[in-house]
């Protein structure tokens, strides 16, 4: 266990350090108690780092919004770690024959894993956790760390991703520190998170499902189990939201980031303070067919322009995993502006682009 002693927070008339944890035995279970007490406790995920607090404890769920500095009309995602578990959060009765077989077959096949049911809600959960909406948004985590800390504690437990409001999704315990540090009792360090992207959010209460906000579970896994789902054509305006990550600005860097087409990059001359992330070598929209590294890579290189590849091969597994990391760093490097290319429009790729686009709306 590390004490941070630079990172305080008032609790009270306490002064309390914020203390980084290792993802031991002991050490889960002490994050676990402090959970049930109503502290906040930050934890790895598959996904991201989670800010996790009771979800049945009203103090806690203030906490996580204060600590984020997060609109109360963005629900948080409850996180479970036993199927029974949903029987206290879930009113079964009012949701349609058709979307219980739905989740049924969903949940058999990707839970645990990155997918965030809405589901009708009981009434006993807090309105503060969903914004007050009939509806709460649940996933069950696949990460062993999380799923030990969510049993210990009781369950279930709230958990948004553990950064200040719309900046970068953080997937290593350091940019929890970095954001964070100085209003989370705990940060349990877990390594790197292995998707790299938030959950993928799926409305049962609608027919056809709608699929909210594309995320670690692609669009053509779930239709391939249950068919097709709509995609919203507008993103909602002002008031409660049944998801988070819904809003036209999010997940951006502090520096400014600019969006260009697959390839778009490669006929650009670097700039004087620049940085570039590429989804891989090959210039996908430039009739680059020999899969060799693109002259505008060749260019970064010579004139010295920090850059990011997500993946060297192209593939959209690793760009995931890779791409909140890559944009920290950039983000680090004190840069004016970091222009960045579009994914694949397909699988990963689509939530890739869609945290871009999100990134660069600011």
């Amino acid at each position: 266990m590390n004490r941070v002693p630079t990172s305080e927070r008032n609790s009270g008339s306490d002064l309390i350090p914020m203390e980084l944890l290792s993802s031991s035995d002991a050490d889960i279970s002490r994050a676990a108690a402090a959970l049930a007490c109503g502290r906040l406790v930050a934890f790895p995920t598959e996904t991201v780092y989670g800010l996790g607090g009771d979800a049945f404890n009203v103090n806690a769920l203030a906490r996580i919004f204060e600590a984020k500095n997060r609109p109360f009309f963005d629900p948080l995602i409850i996180h479970i770690a036993r199927m029974e578990d949903l029987d206290r959060l879930v009113f079964w009765d009012s949701l349609d024959s058709r979307a219980v077989k739905k989740f049924s077959l969903l949940a058999k096949n990707f839970w645990p894993g990155p997918l965030t049911f809405i589901l009708p809600k009981l009434p006993k959960l807090p309105d503060l956790a969903n914004a007050g909406l009939p509806s709460a948004a649940i996933r069950f985590p696949s990460n062993p760390v999380a799923q030990q800390l969510i049993k210990l504690s009781g369950g279930p437990v709230a958990a948004p991703s553990a950064n200040a409001f719309g900046c970068l999704s953080p997937t290593r315990a350091e940019h929890v520190v970095s954001q964070l540090g100085n209003k989370v009792d705990f940060i349990i360090d877990g390594g790197r998170s292995g998707i790299g992207l938030e959950s993928t959010v799926l409305d049962l209460t609608a027919e056809p499902p709608r699929l909210l906000r594309p995320g670690g579970l692609s669009r053509e896994q779930i239709e391939a189990v249950i068919g097709a789902v709509e995609i919203p054509a507008q993103q909602p305006g002002a008031g409660a939201q049944k998801s988070p990550g819904q809003l036209k600005s999010h997940y951006a860097p502090l520096t400014p980031l600019c969006l260009y087409p697959s390839g778009g990059l490669n006929s650009l001359p670097p700039l004087p303070g620049e940085g570039r992330l590429y989804f891989s070598p090959q210039g996908f929209s430039t009739g680059n067919e020999s899969g060799s590294i693109s002259g505008s890579i060749i260019e970064n290189k010579q004139s010295g322009v920090p850059f990011r590849i997500l993946s060297e091969r192209g593939d959209l597994v690793e760009a995931a995993a890779n791409f909140f990391d890559m944009l920290h760093e950039l983000d680090k490097l004190g840069l004016e502006i970091i222009r960045a290319e579009e994914a694949p429009p397909y699988g990963l790729g689509a939530a890739i682009n869609d945290r871009l686009r999100r990134a660069c709306s600011n």
